[in-house]
């Protein structure tokens, strides 16, 4: 028999490939709700129904939409700003810490993310709090490094036509990831820049 485990999920194309393989790791997930970060609440919002309707259709995994704590959010990870470990750790630590109440009442014993499975979250730092929540909690953390299948979820959510959003969440991710965006735009421009003077340069040598 499968072992019921409480899968806190950040969003539908992350709690793609955790589902898959926790379930053939012997674990049977419910998927928990808890993402008081996302801004605006629109955005947050379109992120859930996009996780539900996948969760019913496809997965046929059950949802828990547990509370939205974003005073919480705001008193604990607001006040880090752009430093982003600090704002992160106290991020997971909300979102973690909600999910753990709710395995805890719901009688779970068995508790994991899917926030480990994008390559741009701070994966040692989200180990570290959900382990010491967890242990707190009298829950069994089950960590898995997902990063490798990060691939693989993009594909699929891509033929599933799920939404992809491009920043973590909060505004400051979103301002962080626009700011990238920018810098990787003009590197690139900067390289076909030089590449045609490059050209151009070699052509007058000839």
């Amino acid at each position: 028999m499968a072992t019921p485990l409480l899968l806190h999920a950040c969003c539908g194309p992350c709690s793609l490939e955790p589902v898959k393989y926790l379930r053939e790791a012997g674990f049977e997930p419910t998927i928990c709700w808890c993402n008081p970060n996302i801004q605006p609440v629109a955005e947050h919002d379109h992120r859930l129904d996009v996780l539900m309707r996948w969760a019913h259709d496809v997965a046929h995994v059950q949802v828990i939409v547990a509370a939205d704590p974003r005073d919480a959010w705001e008193s604990a990870a607001a006040p880090a700003g752009f430093d982003r470990e600090r704002r992160c750790r106290a991020c997971y630590a909300v979102r973690l810490t909600e999910a753990c109440r709710v395995a805890r009442e719901r009688g779970f014993t068995h508790i994991s993310t899917t926030l480990v499975v994008s390559p741009y979250q701070l994966f040692d730092v989200c180990h570290d709090q959900l382990l010491a929540l967890a242990r707190k909690n009298g829950l069994t953390p089950v960590w898995r490094d997902f990063r490798p299948h990060y691939p693989e979820s993009v594909v699929e959510s891509r033929e599933l036509g799920m939404y992809r959003q491009n920043y973590c969440g909060c505004r400051f991710s979103a301002a962080e990831a626009a700011i990238e965006r920018h810098e990787a735009r003009d590197a690139r421009k900067a390289a076909k820049a030089q590449a045609r003077a490059a050209r151009a340069t070699g052509g007058c040598s000839r």
